[in-house]
């Protein structure tokens, strides 16, 4: 396993397949980085050098991404935002009802099992 990016990358895995482990990297961002590289959808983790790595740490430092635990503080904090300034969102997220706007009458027992906070 290669430690990249603060995740384990599986080594037998494709490099596109294996960049959308690291939480804040889709399959467009991971074909984005892919296609700037140069390198071939098929091409394994075990098959990258140390420059290679090297390239995709640079890569990802210049698009400004924001990647695992910040990510995630960042979308905690939002999240409490909403709630402090009392949006209509913020109460719905609080009370477990749906935030998008779907039914309530009949359909909103999986919003009010998935509670979040």
């Amino acid at each position: 396993m290669l430690y990249l990016l603060e995740t384990n990358l599986p080594e037998n895995k494709a490099v596109f397949f294996a960049l959308t482990r690291v939480y804040g990297i889709g399959k467009n961002t991971a074909f984005l980085i892919c296609k700037k590289l140069g390198f071939s959808i098929n091409l394994k983790i075990k098959d990258l050098t140390q420059e290679q790595t090297i390239e995709i740490l640079q890569l990802v430092d210049s698009l400004n991404l924001l990647l695992n635990n910040e990510l995630k503080k960042f979308k905690s904090l939002t999240l409490k935002n909403l709630i402090s300034i009392k949006s209509y969102r913020g109460l719905r997220r609080v009370r477990g009802l749906p935030v998008r706007g779907q039914r309530t009458h009949t359909n909103a027992k999986s919003a009010r099992k998935n509670r979040r906070f």
